[in-house]
């Protein structure tokens, strides 16, 4: 398949530069396979589309204030993104302008942490550092960094006010595990009061972690997707999700995944042991037509980017045409893309 395929023209305007004004105002568009039919909903609505005959499964990963600035000793401005702890104190991270940067140049971020580069690595523009520091780094980074948004979401003169914001709207309610770049945005309308609503209902909630990484979102540049290799994501299912999600799936119930990390996490496990397991380990799973998906049956997800593995993968489990024609609806009515945006259901 050519990656042309995967295009769509989106207008500008479009795309989410805040969330809605309470995140379950989201527009919602239910898509329901069976009858090729859409709705046009709100996501409050999601609790009439889930009964207890469900297993929702969500990814309770924590964004990381990963996006630090810096100075070299010249006075030169440098901006860095940590990416994946590798060991202690070793991270792979973006740094720019890369072009200004050599081995072994320190970079000043504070008083508590200065960053020395160690080596390029294969991936784009991705840097082994080392990370000097007084105290816990964590605490640290708290301190000194920034919640890292997507370019596409634009905050030329961010205040203290807006970056609190960021911090809040940009996790999910039930993150628990520091360790993402981004969020997985899918969950970010999710009220604690949603989840007591399907609690109520015996609806079955159960959490996997996924780091969320740049393999997530680096754009395919193949002209065949077939050649596109994902970077790896570490992810983790504990026994107790292994249990309940396996007794689900044996008792016939539909699994809802949110989002596509969860996609990917739960796919990952069973392409490995044939099924679900507790284990921590890592993804380079690429999802895409004609996949047979195993583990998953119904998915929340927001809108992707044209080009993108989240675009491919959500026409994998909707089929392509029924995908770009759901688009094509979102857009002539006004539904907000991307990571900020609206989501759809897929039924």
């Amino acid at each position: 398949m050519n990656i042309s395929e995967y295009d769509y023209e989106l207008p500008e305007n479009l795309i989410a530069q805040m969330p809605a004004d309470k995140r379950e105002n989201s527009k919602m568009l239910v898509l329901d396979r069976q009858n090729q039919t859409v709705e046009h909903k709100h996501f409050f609505d999601i609790t009439d589309y889930i009964d207890s005959n469900s297993i929702l499964v969500l990814n309770n990963t924590k964004v990381l204030p990963a996006r630090l600035y810096g100075t070299k000793e010249t006075g030169a401005k440098i901006e860095i993104l940590l990416l994946e702890e590798k060991n202690k104190n070793h991270w792979s991270a973006l740094i720019k302008p890369s072009k200004r940067i050599k081995q072994e140049t320190l970079i000043t971020i504070s008083n508590d942490l200065q960053i020395k580069p160690l080596k390029k690595l294969e991936d784009d523009g991705e840097w082994l550092i080392e990370l000097i520091y007084n105290g816990d780094l964590f605490e640290i980074l708290h301190k000194e960094g920034k919640i890292p948004l997507p370019p596409y979401i634009e905050r030329k003169l961010s205040s203290e006010e807006q970056e609190e914001f960021d911090r809040e709207r940009y996790q999910t309610v039930y993150a628990k595990d520091e360790g993402s770049v981004a969020a997985p945005t899918a969950g970010l309308h999710f009220t604690k009061e949603i989840l007591q609503k399907l609690k109520d209902k015996g609806v079955e909630i159960v959490y996997v972690t996924l780091n969320v990484g740049l393999g997530t979102f680096r754009p395919v540049k193949c002209e065949k997707i077939e050649d596109h290799k994902m970077h790896s994501e570490t992810f983790e299912i504990t026994k107790d999700a292994a249990e309940k999600i396996n007794r689900a799936k044996a008792d016939g119930k539909k699994l809802i995944a949110v989002g596509t990390t969860t996609v990917r996490t739960l796919e990952t496990c069973y392409k490995k042991f044939d099924c679900i397991k507790a284990c921590h380990d890592h993804s380079e799973l690429f999802i895409y037509p004609p996949y047979e998906f195993k583990v998953v049956d119904n998915l929340i997800t927001n809108f992707h980017l044209p080009k993108s593995t989240l675009l491919m993968l959500v026409s994998a489990l909707a089929g392509k045409d029924f995908i770009f024609r759901a688009y094509k609806e979102a857009i002539e009515n006004n539904y907000r893309f991307f990571s900020y945006g609206d989501c759809m259901y897929i039924k």
